[in-house]
């Protein structure tokens, strides 16, 4: 059998060109996206997606594996040493499958939760009636402050106290300030509980060093590794080595079969790159310009929820500006701005609508944007919202999008043997020198 080139599946090839293409020219301020190094899209495009390595490293149910041994192995070394974990598993495939195997591993259907409620920054795998883990477990959820928009931490110890949780759950996927991680620990201890913290949005963050890391002080912590940790999809689960046992059989053989080892490798690779001095600029640089972006909106009369932000994302209340989160997603797809809705803390819309808009920093920190970028990028939202019935400004709006991304060209150009465009030297230099910048 002969293997084609990706180039001559024209289908799925042009549509790949297309969305190459939408990157490129695209403001990308989804919270939870970002764009990855090409030695992490090398390990994931490589001849490791052909093994099977059910198991664990020394320990396979498969031949074969001694070098995929040595992968996981360096990728869980790596990770322990971002984030000063006692023991990693880095085979959960993303970080609802990471989240449910904590909980199998730790709980019995039916026991209680503490977490923190969806509409107020929450995930829904931290306790939504509608997913599994509402399904499965008693949650009871503690809010944010309906005054501040932040959360109480007198208000989460009389519910802890009250309702005595099996378990309290520290973590968010739309809150823009910082969890006082010792003051849950201290709460849970009580009680008796166990603490788990679900860092997804913020793991690169806290790997570089601008956000307290919850690991030495939580029972168990999981995270995305995409996001601001800046590496592929999947996820990965830390925990005292009291809890290792129970985590490592939750993982496999009580949720997954063989992972994907591929992407361990990609993973291993991120976390090298994470564990480098500029990570910490970059890192920096993500909160520096999530400010700048709160700061400007709210000259521009937009109101952030909690009235700024402490991380990378911020939740706009567009309530006062006469649309909700799905049209104003809508109006800025036409800008080339890429944004995902949110409900609000108390939102009177339902979810599909929500009141809120929420926007990220780290993909066009990724870039190379900087304050300046922020602010203009504030302005370009804010003429977008004034001029939502103006095709022809809306027009405007989308090619000066279009220019300044091009100024600041996405880091992962895919060489010709995978069937991309090929970039000269001179450009694959400028891609490298100012990846993480």
């Amino acid at each position: 059998m002969q293997f084609k080139k990706l180039s001559e599946d024209k289908e799925i090839y042009n549509a790949l060109q297309k969305e190459i293409k939408r990157q490129s020219e695209g403001m990308e301020l989804i919270a939870s996206e970002n764009y990855v190094s090409h030695a992490v899209l090398e390990a994931l495009g490589s001849e490791l997606t052909n093994k099977y390595s059910e198991g664990y490293p020394g320990k396979r149910y498969y031949g074969g594996n001694k070098f995929v041994d040595d992968i996981e192995t360096l990728a869980i070394e790596r990770a322990k040493q971002l984030f000063s974990a006692e023991h990693v598993n880095v085979q959960p495939l993303s970080g609802s499958p990471a989240n449910a195997a904590v909980y199998f591993a730790t709980l019995k259907p039916g026991d209680k939760v503490l977490g923190l409620k969806l509409d107020h920054g929450g995930h829904l795998s931290h306790g939504h009636p509608v997913n599994f883990s509402g399904l499965l477990y008693n949650f009871v959820q503690y809010t944010v402050d309906k005054n501040t928009g932040k959360i109480n931490m007198d208000e989460v110890r009389e519910i802890a106290l009250h309702e005595k949780p099996k378990m309290i759950l520290a973590g968010f996927s739309a809150y823009s300030r910082n969890l006082e991680w010792q003051k849950f620990q201290d709460i849970a201890d009580e009680i008796g509980a166990i603490t788990f913290a679900d860092i997804a949005h913020i793991a690169g963050l806290i790997a570089g060093k601008q956000i307290d890391n919850p690991v030495p002080i939580f029972d168990i912590v999981t995270t995305t590794t995409h996001k601001t940790l800046r590496g592929p999809r999947g996820a990965i689960i830390m925990c005292k080595q009291k809890f290792a046992e129970a985590i490592d059989r939750s993982v496999f053989p009580g949720m997954q079969g063989g992972p994907h080892d591929n992407n361990t490798a990609a993973k291993a690779v991120a976390f090298a790159e994470a564990l480098q001095p500029d990570f910490t600029e970059y890192s920096r640089q993500v909160i520096t310009n999530a400010k700048a972006l709160a700061d400007e909106l709210m000259k521009l009369n937009f109101t952030i929820i909690s009235g700024g932000t402490d991380n990378h994302l911020m939740v706009v209340d567009l309530t006062n500006k006469g649309l909700n989160g799905r049209q104003a997603e809508t109006l800025l797809d036409k800008v080339n701005i890429s944004t995902s809705r949110s409900t609000i803390p108390f939102d009177q819309l339902p979810p599909y609508k929500p009141s809120g808009l929420r926007l990220g920093s780290p993909a066009v920190t990724t870039r190379g944007m900087k304050e300046t970028e922020m602010k203009q990028i504030a302005k370009w939202i804010a003429a977008a919202v004034d001029s939502r019935d103006d095709e022809e400004k809306l027009a405007q709006i989308r090619e000066e999008v279009k220019q300044t991304c091009l100024r600041f060209p996405i880091p992962s150009v895919i060489s010709e043997k995978n069937g991309f465009a090929n970039p000269s030297d001179d450009e694959l230099n400028k891609l490298n020198n100012g990846f993480g910048l």
